[in-house]
């Protein structure tokens, strides 16, 4: 139902999100359960919810033990998993609190292990150091030389806590619905055409178009200061998952937000194992046969693609070899569990990580959320911003209605 503003304008809505998955359907269910009545609309490319980052990860409820301490991620992580078990549970999703291990397969990787432990305290999150004895307690056909166990740490089915989302906010929601151009005035409020010629009226607006997230802000008018470059993450599905219990990590890398090829069991049995991190060649480059040139060159265009290539090139071609060689990927997923072999990893879908990066090359480590005239920008929204998600949203949420406030 149209609603009239100060200036005669018909309104279709109070909040307009773009964005169907986890993070935008959080937001939609934030604004309403925080401000009842406010009348919430979202548009969805796809014909449904959670199609891409949020479909299309591993399925795990991060603890938050990786991140920086004060950081978003760290306070919203680790509250959300605590969120996202409970929501799981009052709305009957499939889930399991599994805990896991993260371990070292080389006394190199030992510092940075102690490391985490004292990270996760710092956190908040219950660790317990292990031997290789007590490793092989939790995974027998796993190897390490130390280990810690994590026992926050979970799975559940994303793409059915979207859904519920989405039901549960009362928002509408309009699938098919692109959004191709927006008229952002500061008086009057966002006006966004959608692929099929449709206009859609509100007074404030919300970016969580995560892949395309930084597309949109320009958009609406706002130079976001990042560009997303996609980082696809290839999987292989494990012909035995009986050779794995629960979820196996090797020790992150802290130059890089990526966690490694690990081992995880999902909430249907079948163990996945990945992913890897290799560029895509289009925004939803789900295999190396899709190259959409106009994105490409937009990526390539950005200097920041460039200073990652040059400053992490030996990290890229090791990303790269086990992209393109299913020996070279066996071999990494060896060190955690020797008895696998090329023939118990079977091809499984891939997805694609909305990675913002800085123009000198860095890249976002942060959940990072900006505010223009009437309008919310979630501009790095990648893993753990599933299990983060119901904390973002309130956050988003937030903000969005403190701007609808001062319309």
């Amino acid at each position: 139902m149209l609603q009239r503003g100060s200036y005669g304008i018909a309104y279709d809505c109070d909040v307009l999100v773009i964005g169907g998955g986890i993070v935008g359907l959080s937001t939609a269910y934030a604004i309403t359960r925080a401000a009842p009545g406010t009348r919430v609309t979202v548009l969805e490319k796809e014909r449904g919810p959670a199609r891409h980052q949020t479909g299309r990860n591993s399925g795990v409820i991060h603890s938050g033990i990786y991140y920086r301490p004060g950081s978003l991620k760290a306070r919203f992580a680790v509250r959300g998993a605590a969120e996202m078990v409970k929501f799981c549970a009052e709305y009957g999703i499939d889930h399991a609190v599994t805990g896991k291990l993260i371990i070292a397969t080389d006394r190199a990787e030992l510092p940075r292990l102690h490391a985490l432990v004292q990270r996760g305290r710092e956190n908040g999150i219950p660790v317990r150091e292990l031997g290789p004895a007590q490793i092989s307690e939790y995974e027998p056909q796993v190897r390490g030389l130390a280990a810690i166990h994590v026992g926050t740490t979970g799975v559940c089915d994303f793409a059915a806590v979207a859904r519920q989302l989405a039901d549960a906010s009362g928002a509408e929601i309009r699938y098919e619905s692109e959004a191709v151009r927006i008229d952002r005035r500061p008086a009057l409020g966002v006006a966004v055409r959608t692929g099929d010629g449709t206009v859609v009226r509100a007074r404030v607006l919300v970016n969580c178009a995560g892949l395309r997230c930084d597309e949109v802000a320009r958009l609406a008018g706002d130079e976001p200061g990042v560009r997303i470059v996609p980082f696809r993450g290839e999987y292989y599905a494990l012909r035995r998952p009986e050779l794995v219990h629960g979820l196996v990590y090797p020790v992150p890398d802290p130059a890089f937000p990526f966690l490694g090829v690990h081992l995880t069991r999902g909430i249907d049995g079948d163990v996945h194992i990945g992913p890897n991190a290799v560029p895509a060649l289009a925004r939803e480059g789900y295999g190396w046969g899709v190259v959409r040139p106009r994105e490409l060159a937009a990526t390539l265009a950005w200097p920041g693609s460039w200073r990652i290539a040059r400053r992490h090139w030996r990290y890229g071609a090791g990303e790269l070899r086990r992209s393109v060689s299913k020996t070279a990927f066996t071999q990494a997923v060896r060190r955690l569990l020797p008895t696998v072999t090329e023939d118990d990893l079977v091809p499984a879908a891939a997805g694609v990580r909305a990675q913002a990066v800085l123009r000198d090359g860095t890249l976002v480590d942060d959940f990072l959320i900006r505010e223009a005239p009437r309008t919310v920008h979630v501009l790095n929204a990648p893993s753990p911003a599933a299990t983060a998600s119901l904390p973002i949203g309130r956050e988003v949420g937030r903000r969005a209605l403190a701007a609808l406030a001062g319309t």
